[in-house]
């Protein structure tokens, strides 16, 4: 197995790393390296049960042993109120988040390689168990351990009713069934050894990561039972788990399909074959970003291609999804699913506006961020730049970008309007509608009313790029009028936005003061296609960022002199917040610093 030798690494060490495998429609495995959950996010089959929303974490972990004559070896590991019971880390030896998560645990005189599959399209995983070596057959005993509950919710011991319905099939296993109560959902399992009965409830597994962030992190998770396998070297024993019903014999063959595929096929992004590791390795985690999904509206809605930034615990946003498509859609060759959802977005545009999130729960998008539109109009400028679809642009989503231009011109929810210099407000008071959109309490952190300088650089993008598309069009009127504004907004930028004395854009500019903090968002007026700050100042910009805001893993989102700089994102829940855009590094603005390079 190629992966990180893990023998000479502390507990705490191994806990430090967490995997993440998703299934294309919402749904998700994630846990630390040795398997041992440290959030209540933490699973082998967080299911999405209105893809790609509703997520709930069905089963929790599995806790598995290899038996050897009179000895018997732990595998997993878990963290209980003044130990940790198993021990299983102590057996592992190797490993690796790639194709999918692998791990190799070794004992006295035995080698066993555990493998995780998350089958695509699917709420479905799959536990494969291969004997490598051992001078004598062993068995592998596993108890599933369920938590069957909603991801941002905690299961607690309760007097309802679970119980397990068993059939027994043709080859090569046994299927079970989990029925749904009042309280929780309908699961499957099957595996292709010996099942026994033994219902019982696990207390008090710790989540030390919520108790560290301030949150509930006690849990009690129910197992039905165990099932055993005698393993003789070089066989493979499977278990899976699913929201449907389970055909074992189906989900071996797809397993081992792609685990054939992963070993054989490179990476390829715009047509080539790359033979870097490292590239080939980010193009496959580019995959895992992008879902497909059917919770919201009708028709081709539920179809759309959507992208979830912040796994394990926000949905698909707006912004995010939209900054994010050159890199996981265009750059990997993926224009069918950018078209996808350039089209649902062009959908939802709502007076101007488009969805800022898709809540957890599957309820109507929300509609707080005066950027995200102007993120869309960037994204298709880019979809074309990339060999996009341009007649589809030009029918189905230019319409949209000319309504968002002319109800922000007009004046538009979130106290959207254009000034009399042609340069974009923002002002809603107690909505941060910004990227920096932290808020503790009813507070908001970094509030940045008035003339954002990232808001007014988009604008200014957005205006040339609907002037370049509706000339494209054959309206050279309109054309000509917008590319007017345009030249009317890059005149009061630079006027009213640049910092002489400081020699990089103020952060904010409002009616009566300029706020001069020093913030990567004004990297937008030179990373942006279009950009608006005048050639001779961008370098200045690029060099005072790279001063003051340049680290290892990205941007700080304050400079440190500034007296509300915080050093560290760490706490309790306000001051986490207070944190979160007054120095926390964000590793996705080394894009636009490097575009503006």
């Amino acid at each position: 197995m190629v992966g990180i030798n893990l023998s000479a690494l502390a507990l705490d060490e191994l806990l430090a790393t967490e995997w993440l495998a998703t299934n294309g429609v919402g749904g998700f495995a994630s846990s630390t390296v040795p398997s041992l959950n440290t959030r209540k996010y933490h699973g082998l089959l967080v299911a999405s049960l209105a893809p790609p929303v509703r997520q709930a974490v069905l089963l929790s972990r599995v806790e598995e042993s290899i038996t050897t004559g009179e000895q018997s070896f732990p595998l997993a590991s878990c963290e209980y109120p003044g130990t940790f019971y198993p021990q299983g880390h102590q057996y592992l030896r190797a490993f690796s988040p790639e194709p999918f998560p692998r791990w190799a645990y070794q004992g006295d005189g035995w080698t066993v390689e555990k493998q995780l599959r998350l089958l695509p399209g699917e709420n479905t995983v799959c536990l494969t168990y291969t004997l490598l070596a051992s001078d004598r057959p062993v068995d592998l005993e596993l108890k599933p351990l369920f938590a069957l509950r909603g991801m941002h919710d905690l299961m607690y011991q309760w007097n309802g009713r679970l119980v397990v319905d068993t059939n027994a099939k043709s080859p090569p296993g046994i299927h079970h069934r989990i029925p749904a109560t009042n309280r929780t959902p309908e699961v499957f399992f099957a595996h292709d050894g010996r099942w026994s009965n033994a219902a019982y409830w696990y207390l008090n597994n710790i989540y030390r990561c919520e108790q560290l962030r301030g949150y509930a992190g006690l849990e009690d998770v129910w197992g039905p039972g165990s099932v055993t396998w005698r393993l003789a070297p070089g066989q493979t024993m499977h278990f899976a788990c699913s929201t449907d019903p389970i055909e074992l014999s189906r989900i071996v063959r797809d397993c081992e399909r792609d685990e054939a595929m992963a070993d054989a096929a490179p990476a390829v992004m715009r047509g080539r074959k790359l033979p870097d590791t490292a590239m080939d390795a980010l193009v496959r985690a580019s995959r895992q970003f992008v879902v497909r999904g059917t919770a919201y509206g009708g028709g081709d809605r539920e179809r759309a291609t959507r992208i979830v930034s912040g796994y394990p615990w926000s949905p698909p946003a707006g912004r995010d999804s939209l900054i994010s498509l050159p890199g996981l859609l265009l750059v990997t060759g993926r224009l069918d699913e950018a078209k996808s959802l350039l089209q649902l977005y062009a959908s939802l545009e709502r007076r101007g506006l488009m969805p800022s999130d898709f809540p957890w729960d599957g309820a109507e998008p929300r509609y707080l961020s005066s950027d995200v539109s102007l993120w869309f109009v960037n994204a298709v400028w880019q979809f074309l730049r990339y060999g996009g679809d341009a007649r589809f642009v030009e029918r189905q989503l230019l319409p949209a970008i000319e309504s968002i231009l002319t109800h922000y011109q007009r004046g538009t929810e979130l106290g959207i309007r254009i000034d009399a210099d042609g340069l974009l407000v923002a002002r809603e008071p107690g909505v941060p509608t910004t990227w920096m959109d932290a808020k503790a309490g009813g507070w908001v952190v970094t509030p940045r009313y008035g003339r954002p300088v990232e808001l007014n650089a988009l604008w200014y993008n957005a205006l040339r790029i609907a002037g370049e598309l509706t000339q494209r069009a054959g309206n050279i009127g309109r054309a000509h009028a917008t590319l007017a504004q345009a030249q009317q907004a890059e005149e009061a930028f630079n006027r009213r936005f640049w910092n002489e004395q400081a020699g990089y854009c103020y952060d904010v500019v409002d009616d009566a003061s300029s706020d001069a903090s020093l913030r990567p968002n004004q990297l937008f007026a030179v990373s942006l296609p279009f950009a608006v700050l005048s050639i001779d100042r961008q370098r200045r910009v690029v060099d005072a960022v790279e001063r003051e805001l340049l680290t290892p893993f990205g941007l700080r989102t304050l400079a440190p002199m500034h007296p509300q700089y915080v050093g560290r994102y760490r706490g309790s829940i306000e001051e986490r917040d207070r944190a979160y855009h007054q120095g926390t590094v964000f590793p996705w603005l080394l894009g636009p610093y490097v575009s503006a390079l």
